[in-house]
């Protein structure tokens, strides 16, 4: 049995840095639960400990429900991936004038840039943003959609863009082939086969259950900030409410190829269908990562594919990913957004294929933020400098009484002593080297030569 020590010491290093309050795992193999646990408070006011059975918001995991719904309905012959949405939508939705497909919707390759109504209204809706979306219904979506043909930047297929309205539309399809709520559609179809008895779609069902997760917005301080979730009557695209054991269920399923406990959810040739590569992410850490039919694909994880989504609400985060030729799998479940948890998963995955997750491309570039940030002086401490890491980049600052000085300084090649950065100034491409030699580091920049004096407080 793997000792799942070094994951949790992942995890509580990773919360601490970022202040999560509370977060669940499970991992599955071989059609078990081989670990689950959570960690630290699912509510700080009440000091309520969060366990494997608590509740949280899934986020986007759901649009993988929806692409399995709309697989579904495929699979029985209710409609066809290559119909353009307008066939089904009161809405003619185009791209560079070529009409979108269900296809391109479910691959996030519809050609049309985010139009962003989700994160307005999350962000309005738990007092992080100002900007008031009237959304309540799909009639409202449509009459938002209306110019996004405008929007379009590329004919469909060609290039992904990640489109929550999109998911919204199928929501919609779903529910006028089925003949009944879309709520409703996956509580018969998907979570009651797999015994999903504790995932909701429903404010009031939610506040019924004993142990559910309180949200919050974790500020740029470092302030956690109880919150709410934003309940929408579509939720297609972001809604359901699930624990990371009801998630082990579904990512079982996955592993069986549409099985679960003598029941069929999809035939195995369908499932495959969702976990081909469609179209080309944006962000490659790995390579060749791709996106099929609401699911993420990453073709060589220590050789293995590996297939999951995330999913945030802001005041809430989530991932499940799965490697279906070792049937293993993970679900991380967060009452906040902090470090990111498919990253926390990929990290437990390592450890199950017995790989040194170390080596994950991610945590060499955290490693080496981590030993570079600092204090940071010139010769006999004429000038002060710290280098701090914010946004994924790390920053160069000089402040004094007046005025502040922040650079920032993106990677270039950071294997060996030197590790190579740049900065740009005055439109020029300016290198930026630090010279790593045991616990010594040398920071080189324009003309000044930086020596790390100390930590950041």
């Amino acid at each position: 049995m793997l000792d799942f020590g070094r994951l949790e010491d992942f995890i509580f290093e990773k919360m601490s840095k970022t202040h999560l309050p509370g977060l669940s795992v499970a991992i599955v193999k071989d059609g078990e639960v081989v670990y689950s646990r959570g960690f630290c408070f699912r509510d700080l006011e009440y000091g309520l400990r969060a366990t494997p059975e608590t509740l949280y918001g899934i986020g986007s995991v759901t649009k993988s429900f929806t692409a399995l719904s709309i697989m579904q309905l495929m699979e029985e012959g209710k409609l066809s991936l290559d119909e353009p949405i307008s066939k089904y939508v009161p809405l003619d939705l185009k791209s560079v004038e070529e009409p979108v497909r269900i296809r391109h919707l479910l691959s996030h390759a519809s050609g049309i840039p985010a139009l962003a109504y989700a994160e307005a209204l999350i962000r309005y809706m738990t007092g992080a943003g100002d900007k008031w979306i009237p959304i309540a219904s799909y009639e409202d979506i449509f009459t938002f959609m209306k110019e996004a043909n405008q929007w379009a930047l590329t004919r469909p297929g060609k290039r992904w863009f990640y489109l929550n309205e999109g998911y919204v539309i199928l929501g919609y399809i779903i529910e006028k082939l089925a003949g009944m709520r879309y709520e409703e559609y996956v509580k018969k179809k998907i979570l009651e086969p797999l015994q999903m008895n504790r995932s909701f779609f429903k404010k009031e069902e939610v506040e019924a259950d004993l142990d559910v997760a309180t949200p919050y917005i974790i500020t740029r301080d470092g302030e956690c900030k109880k919150s709410m979730y934003a309940y929408s009557p579509i939720s297609s695209d972001g809604g359901l409410i699930s624990n990371v054991l009801d998630l082990a269920r579904y990512i079982t399923m996955y592993l069986n190829r549409g099985k679960y406990d003598g029941n069929t959810l999809l035939p195995s040739d369908f499932i495959e269908e969702m976990e081909k590569p469609r179209i080309k992410l944006p962000l490659q850490i790995f390579g060749g990562e791709a996106y099929g039919y609401g699911l993420h694909i990453i073709p060589n994880f220590f050789g293995n594919k590996l297939v999951g989504h995330g999913g945030s609400v802001l005041v809430a985060t989530a991932y499940m990913g799965y490697i279906p030729e070792k049937g293993m799998g993970v679900a991380l479940l967060a009452n906040g957004s902090g470090y990111p948890l498919s990253q926390i998963g990929l990290y437990g995955l390592a450890l199950m294929l017995g790989e040194n997750p170390e080596n994950l491309p991610f945590i060499k570039v955290e490693r080496t933020f981590d030993l570079l940030t600092g204090l940071y002086e010139t010769y006999k401490g004429t000038m002060k400098a710290q280098v701090v890491s914010k946004g994924g980049i790390l920053q160069l600052e000089v402040k004094d009484k007046y005025t502040d000085m922040i650079i920032p300084l993106i990677p270039e090649n950071i294997e060996g002593e030197v590790k190579m950065f740049y900065t740009v100034e005055a439109g020029v491409k300016l290198p930026v080297e630090f010279i790593v030699r045991g616990d010594k580091v040398d920071l080189i920049y324009e003309r000044y030569r930086l020596k790390k004096v100390g930590k950041l407080e």
